[in-house]
């Protein structure tokens, strides 16, 4: 095993900047989510740490070594990508065991360890089976087992699930989460699918137009997201944001919309003024879990909230839970009701705003200020 280091990391690919001044530090053992949209620099990221791409500046250190000019098959880590690159005309335990042959491990080692590594992952019955012959799912676990064979410092995986159907993926990511207690190989892991990155990492890494915008544990970065960006990314449904203005009214601080206000609770009014924010315009952030109908709220959270009204644009029922999405301030938006609310489209429902859990961002750096 071993810890990563990427010091001031920059790539380019001529004018276009992919990696932008990246520092991460990914602890030995961790299992590390590098998580963002799409052409964000994460997987750039990850090829760089793998050798597969030249860093235009900066660092790359691996078990405390700097590795910039180690070629990828030196730097003893392993990569699953997300087309699984199975050797078509391979049997299962040959795609599994090629590696090891290449660096001419004895024969009787590398029989020992891929029947460890299939009987791990469930693929001892098929180690006969060309990949044709594999559902999509049998074959994310044999490019795992090509991986997990090598034992290798670092792990580092690509996507690998997004081929999977819904169901393979929820399976597959409880497989990936027993994998790295058993093993406890620091692991570096691309996705932009943010359920994945919740359940999956002891820390996230969320990356934006090759910048890294927040690193936390998955609680942090929704809790406590560093920017507007973060917090409308991370979290299902994602949060809602209003344009408001910080003004006083008597001895309170207040949000101000321009069909809603709410008064901040001590702690957030202090912080506001201390930024001198008074009569500036702010964004709002609220999430829909925070949003909710009257008959939902509870006796000990009424000194935490503000209410507010709106009519329903129209109902979302989710089985397990129904979102009721209304326009407010001139912006559509999304509150959480149980899965028995019984509302339709053009009710007008009386709201509540949990107060405790509101954020505040600059308008201009989008920066958070709670």
């Amino acid at each position: 095993m071993a810890d990563v280091k990427l010091v001031n990391v920059t790539k380019k690919f001529g004018n276009v900047v992919a990696v932008d001044n990246v520092n991460i530090d990914v602890k030995d053992g961790e299992f590390l989510v590098l998580l963002g949209p799409s052409g964000c620099g994460k997987t750039t990221t990850l090829r760089i740490v793998a050798g597969l791409e030249e860093v235009t500046s900066g660092e790359v250190y691996i078990g405390g070594k700097l590795v910039n000019d180690i070629p990828p098959k030196d730097r003893d880590i392993a990569m699953v990508f997300q087309n699984y690159a199975l050797y078509p005309h391979m049997n299962v335990y040959r795609n599994i065991s090629f590696g090891l042959e290449l660096r001419r491990v004895p024969r009787d080692v590398i029989d020992k360890k891929v029947k460890e590594v299939a009987q791990m992952l469930g693929l001892e019955n098929l180690l006969e089976r060309k990949p044709k012959e594999l559902s999509g799912g049998q074959r994310q676990r044999v490019a795992l087992a090509r991986a997990i064979v090598r034992d290798p410092k670092v792990y580092l995986m690509d996507e690998p699930l997004s081929n999977l159907d819904a169901k393979l993926r929820v399976q597959t990511r409880g497989e990936l989460i027993k994998l790295h207690e058993r093993l406890g190989v620091t692991t570096i892991y691309v996705t932009h699918d943010q359920v994945e990155a919740m359940t999956l990492g002891d820390r996230v890494v969320v990356m934006n137009k090759g910048k890294v915008q927040q690193i936390g544990t998955p609680k942090e970065v929704f809790d406590k997201p560093a920017n507007k960006f973060v917090a409308g990314f991370v979290g299902t449904p994602p949060m809602n944001f209003f344009n408001v203005t910080v003004e006083k009214e008597g001895e309170d601080l207040i949000l101000k919309g321009s069909d809603f206000k709410l008064k901040l609770l001590k702690d957030h009014a202090k912080l506001l003024e201390s930024a001198n924010l008074r009569r500036r315009e702010v964004i709002l952030g609220i999430r829909p879990k925070d949003i909710f109908p009257k008959e939902e709220l509870l006796e000990n959270m009424k000194p935490f909230v503000e209410h507010l009204k709106a009519p329903i644009d129209f109902v979302e029922l989710m089985g397990s839970e129904t979102f009721l999405h209304f326009k407010l301030n001139g912006t559509l938006a999304i509150a959480r009701a149980s899965a028995n609310a019984d509302y339709t489209m053009g009710d007008i429902v009386e709201l509540y705003v949990d107060l405790r859990n509101i954020h505040v961002f600059d308008k201009e750096t989008e920066s958070a200020y709670f």
